[in-house]
Parts: structure tokens; C-alpha cells; sequence
């Protein structure tokens, strides 16, 4: 019997339970109004704002405008215009999903204590903005403009206001351009680089870059060229270490005197096809004293080599630091650069960007070659003829008077490359000599000579000049081929 009393009094409470939840859900849904919309709740002309500050956790931000847009914090940091244009359209226009009306608890939607806080002033009126919690649900965060009523926002304004400072900065540009006139070098390298779409020196129509070595004219590699000019567009300008530099600053970032300074004169073409013409100045520098200790450690170094007293398993265990600096002309913002970029910024030598192969023309352009080998000079000839099937004009090479196969030879010949470049004379035993005959308007004849040098390299001279020294096994790659055919 009690067991019996006891359960109805259970029913009962359970009863009494579901009849309050009921109620007040009823409550609920009478005092706070739900609907969806596609209502715009809020209108602020970017235009009109003065001011603009908001705060989202450790976060604190204010602007004001005076012309343009002042940080309030230091008015010196320079405000990117095109990011605060974007954090004001966010409520030119802002458009909800779901209006919540006649709210009794703002802290159910995060807006007693708001993810973001964002203050506006315009020229007539003030706006308070509170972002509240992000409805997983419904993929919308709330939002409450001060009207007594919550929304869920079309769009989250977090996606534009979760911001650090340095999102917020204007940071200097790579220009965008057509064509690169002019390029200049001062500090790592001294020298200019000029656009010459015909010019009197080029192996192939490709050649448009020249520049002057030792009072002469030499093309450059236009790959080359073209791929420092990426480097250059690809520098990744954000990560700034001082955006109101001083002339001590910039001792202290080695930019006083850079150890790298280039310059280019641009066109690039407005919408109209109408050429513009635009300049461009980039300073580099390692930090200065890294750098001396790095120097000083490598000369402690050599010195300890020297006396065989190196520690390896010490030298192994040091973590290497590297540090660099870039500044665009006369901007007060300091930018550190990566290693990686550093190095291919400074790898601007003439050398670096030539022809690196010692043989810069198509084997196509050979119409005859003289070969002198261990004594013996050996002749190949050729002549053009019309294929058959195609019309198509085919040179056809020949020795003693056979035809010859020359794929070996090409490939070999075209595969000699600079390791390092040097009017070093030559003193050692010619290894082979080769006289070009090419139709080339520019060079109808190419005399090129190998000598040794050491076990590892070979001496090339070029049209009696000293060049470069190549790899040996790329010039006995070559004596083998022309062995190849000569002794059958």
C-alpha cells in the first residue's frame, strides 16, 4: 500500500513538472516573438563614419578620420584605407535571416557578456553593435543592434572584425607592370640590366635583356630575368618589424646602407592600352649583427680547420639563426624576409642571370662544325632539304661524306653548363676543340675550347675567351660522343 502511494506521488510531481515546463514554454514563445526575415535592419553609410573602435577578447581597436584614417593608439601606424572600408560595408547594408522580438535574456544568445563589441560614429547618430554566440545550429551568429530585438545575421561580422593589428596596417606594394625598361643594382651587385627587344648580341629573338661586362654588350637569360622579376613580385610584404622607422632604426637594420638595393623603370598598361610608366626601389639587408658573428664564427672556424682543431659534434649542435630586413623606397615600414628569399633576391649577379649553358644557341642553328681531338680535326657539313611527306625543310648532318645521327652530339654539346664563371687563362691540355658554323645573324661562327683543369672541371673559352669552368664529365660526355662517330 505505501509502495502504492508512493508512485502516485511520483505521477503527480512528474505531472506537475511537465505542466510548468509547458507553461513556461508557452511564456517563452508568447514574450520573444521568432520569425525569419531577409530584412535589412541597419544602414551606415561608410561615408558618413568618423569613428570606429570595437573589442573582441584580448582585443582592442580604435580609429578615427581626419582626412584619412588615424589609429588612435599611435597615429603614426599607417591605416590600410581598403580594410576599413571593408569592416564598414560589413554594416552598409546588413541584412538578417530570423528577428527574435521582445527579448527578456540576452545572455541565452551571448549578449550579456558579446564575442564583439563595435562602436560607430557618424556624422548624426552613434552605433553600438553586440556579436553574440554562434548558432551551430543554424550556421548565424547573433547580433543585437539596440533595438530591443536579436537577430541572426545573413553574414557573421566576425569573419571581417576578428582582426590583429597587422591586418589592419597599409603595407607597401610590389608594383604590377607589363614590361620591366630598366633594372639597377648597387651594394652585392653594381651593374644595370636593360629591355632591347632587337639588339645586336641576342643568340635567339628570346634575348631581350642585355647588359655590359668588362665595356661589352652580352645578352642575358631572359628565363633568368623573368624569374628574379617573380621573386621580386612574389616578396611576401606583411610581416612588418617597424612601421615608423628612424635613420637609427635603419642602422639597425642594416638598411642605412643596404647590402642590396635594386631599382626598375616599369610601363604597365591602363584599361585604355595607354602606357604608364611607374618606378620601383627595394633595399635588403642581413641583420648586421648576425651577420658579423656568423662572419666572425666562419673565420674561427677556418682558423681552427686550419690548425685541426675543429670541434664537429660541437659545431653540429649550434642552431643557426638568420635574419633579413626589406623596405620598399623611402617607406617607414621595416619587413623581415625569409632565408629563402633573401638568397634569391641577392643572387642578382650578371653571372647569375646570363646563359648559363656555354652553348646558348639550338643545335638547329649548326650548319657545319670543325672538330679538333687528340690532334685530329674532323669535319661535319650539312644541307636542307624539303621532306617529302610534310614540305617541311629538314637539315641533314654528314661525315666522310655518310650521314651522321647527331642526337648524341646535340645533347652533349647543349648540356655544357657554367659552374662558376672566370677569366682564369687557360694552362692545362686542350681536351677538345669544336668551330661552329650557325646561321645566326648575330654570330655566324662560335669557337669553343675545353681544357683541364683538375679532376673535377674543365677550362672553356669561348671565341678565344676565357668563360667558365664546366663540369669534366659534361666535356668527356662530349669527347665521347664526337669519339662515337669518328671511330665508328
Amino acid at each position: 500500500m505505501k509502495r502504492y502511494k508512493r508512485i502516485l506521488i511520483l505521477l503527480a510531481v512528474l505531472v506537475v513538472c511537465c505542466a510548468v515546463t509547458f507553461g513556461v514554454s508557452r511564456y517563452q514563445e508568447e514574450q520573444e516573438k521568432i520569425a525569419s526575415t531577409d530584412e535589412v535592419v541597419l544602414t551606415i553609410d561608410p561615408e558618413t563614419v568618423t569613428a570606429l573602435s570595437w573589442d573582441y577578447g584580448e582585443e582592442s581597436f580604435a580609429f578615427h578620420r581626419e582626412d584619412g584614417w588615424l589609429y588612435d593608439d599611435d597615429e603614426a601606424f599607417p591605416v590600410d584605407a581598403d580594410t576599413m572600408e571593408e569592416l564598414l560595408s560589413t554594416f552598409e547594408s546588413f541584412g538578417v535571416a530570423f528577428v527574435i522580438e521582445d527579448v527578456e535574456d540576452y545572455d541565452q544568445y551571448g549578449l550579456e557578456e558579446p564575442t564583439c563589441t563595435i562602436h560607430i560614429d557618424t556624422d548624426d547618430a552613434s552605433y553600438e553593435i553586440l556579436l553574440g554566440a554562434f548558432s551551430t545550429m543554424d550556421q548565424q551568429r547573433y547580433v543585437s543592434i539596440g533595438d530591443g530585438k536579436v537577430y541572426l545575421a545573413a553574414s557573421d561580422p566576425m569573419e571581417v572584425y576578428e582582426k590583429e593589428l597587422s591586418d589592419l596596417i597599409d603595407n607597401d606594394e610590389v608594383p604590377v607592370f607589363d614590361l620591366a625598361e630598366q633594372l639597377t643594382f648597387s651594394g652585392a651587385a653594381d651593374y644595370a640590366i636593360s629591355y632591347q627587344e632587337e639588339n645586336d648580341v641576342s643568340y635567339s629573338d628570346e634575348d631581350v635583356y642585355t647588359t655590359t661586362v668588362d665595356g661589352k654588350t652580352i645578352p642575358l637569360d631572359s628565363s633568368l630575368v623573368d624569374s628574379y622579376l617573380s621573386t621580386v613580385q612574389g616578396l611576401d610584404l606583411t610581416n612588418y618589424v617597424n612601421y615608423k622607422a628612424t635613420e637609427e632604426d635603419l642602422e639597425t637594420y642594416g638598411l642605412a646602407e643596404p647590402e642590396l638595393q635594386f631599382g626598375m623603370d616599369y610601363v604597365t598598361l591602363d584599361e585604355n592600352g595607354d602606357e604608364q610608366d611607374g618606378s620601383f626601389l627595394l633595399s635588403v639587408s642581413r641583420d648586421p649583427e648576425e651577420k658579423a658573428a656568423e662572419e666572425a664564427e666562419a673565420e674561427a672556424e677556418a682558423e681552427a680547420e686550419a690548425a685541426e682543431e675543429t670541434d664537429e659534434a660541437e659545431t653540429d649542435e649550434e642552431e643557426e639563426t638568420f635574419t633579413a630586413y626589406a623596405r620598399v623606397g623611402e617607406s617607414p615600414i621595416v619587413y623581415q624576409i625569409t632565408e629563402a628569399e633573401y638568397n634569391d633576391l641577392m643572387a642578382c649577379t650578371a653571372d647569375d642571370l646570363r646563359h648559363q649553358e656555354i652553348f646558348p644557341c639550338d643545335f638547329d642553328q649548326v650548319t657545319a662544325l670543325e672538330i679538333t681531338l687528340e690532334g685530329e680535326t674532323y669535319a661535319i657539313t650539312s644541307e636542307v632539304t624539303e621532306d617529302e611527306e610534310t614540305e617541311e625543310e629538314v637539315r641533314t648532318y654528314y661525315f666522310q661524306e655518310e650521314t651522321l645521327e647527331v642526337e648524341t652530339l646535340s645533347e652533349a654539346l647543349t648540356a655544357l653548363t657554367a659552374d662558376s664563371f672566370t677569366e682564369e687563362s687557360a694552362d692545362g691540355q686542350e681536351e677538345i676543340r669544336l668551330t661552329l658554323s650557325l646561321s645566326n645573324d648575330h654570330y655566324p661562327t662560335m669557337e669553343l675550347a675545353f681544357y683541364r683543369y683538375d679532376g673535377a672541371s674543365c677550362l672553356a673559352e669561348v671565341d678565344g675567351a676565357t668563360l667558365a669552368l664546366v663540369p669534366r664529365s659534361q666535356v668527356m660526355a662530349l669527347v665521347e660522343a664526337v669519339q662515337a662517330f669518328v671511330l665508328n
